[in-house]
């Protein structure tokens, strides 16, 4: 794992989102868990070198965020809506995307089930752990059920899927609320930033994520005011200038394409 500060380590090879641990004197919370079944297994062996596991956090109701709570110990923290989402899961839902990012992981061990929430919260939940304190904040914009984990004593946020400096993901998003988000997560006083996907940044990313949030919701509107079909939104949206450098094969293709016909429903309504 990567040393960001004296208590803190983020993990991103071996995790689909980044996986995060504070160290406290009282024990280790970890912030989102690996996806793939042997990396959350490896990861949990390598964090219960800096103590127990005493709380789990999910940022959000995504798999890649929550797929490896099973093989940690400790108490399971959500926003509400994150723990429903846990308890409907099944796992054909995680199969899916294992068998495009880890075919060699499946079929998935007897060990695996969606754990659920054991805390949840609507708007914001402290809690305090040996001499930390984690504020946990509802920050819908990526997901309606997406938090934020600030932890004032290491000067740093984690933000979930709110920051992805590669490209917002807009499935399941509320884009307007998204843009409000950030603006709050700028006011925190913070020296790192830990997105959701990526590398430590620092606050320099609020801004830029909104204008690549803006620039999406800007192409879908106009697509719309000028009475396009989701079909010729799909092929013209790509062509603007924001968006020249998308990839138009693999994976993230297939998040562009995700992305345009998610925006289109959203604004549709």
């Amino acid at each position: 794992m990567q040393k960001i500060t004296d208590n803190v380590y983020v993990e991103s090879r071996l995790s689909v989102c980044n996986t995060s641990v504070v160290v406290t004197k009282d024990g280790v919370v970890v912030i989102d868990t690996p996806m793939v079944p042997a990396n959350a297994k490896k990861v949990a062996a390598e964090i219960a070198g800096f103590g127990p596991v005493r709380y789990v956090i999910n940022t959000e109701p995504h798999g890649d965020h929550i797929a490896g709570n099973c093989y940690f110990g400790g108490m399971v923290v959500t926003q509400d809506g994150t723990r429903d989402a846990l308890l409907a899961a099944k796992p054909e839902e995680i199969t899916g995307m294992l068998r495009m990012m880890s075919p060699e992981s499946l079929p998935l061990d007897k060990e695996f089930y969606f754990r659920p929430s054991d805390i949840t919260f609507s708007e914001a939940l402290t809690l305090y752990l040996g001499d930390h304190t984690f504020h946990l904040i509802h920050t819908p914009g990526h997901t309606p059920y997406s938090l934020a984990v600030h932890v004032p004593e290491e000067r740093i946020v984690f933000t979930s899927d709110n920051v992805n400096l590669g490209m917002p993901i807009f499935r399941d998003s509320l884009p307007d609320e998204w843009l409000k988000t950030l603006k709050r997560l700028e006011e925190l006083d913070v020296d790192k930033v830990v997105p959701g996907h990526g590398a430590v940044t620092d606050k320099s990313c609020f801004s830029l994520m909104a204008k690549s949030v803006k620039d999406w919701m800007d192409a879908m509107t106009d697509a719309i005011d000028k009475g396009m079909s989701l079909e010729e939104a799909r092929e013209k949206i790509p062509r603007a200038p924001q968006f020249a450098r998308m990839p138009t094969e693999g994976p993230a293709a297939g998040f562009l394409r995700m992305n345009i016909e998610s925006l289109y429903r959203y604004y549709k309504k």
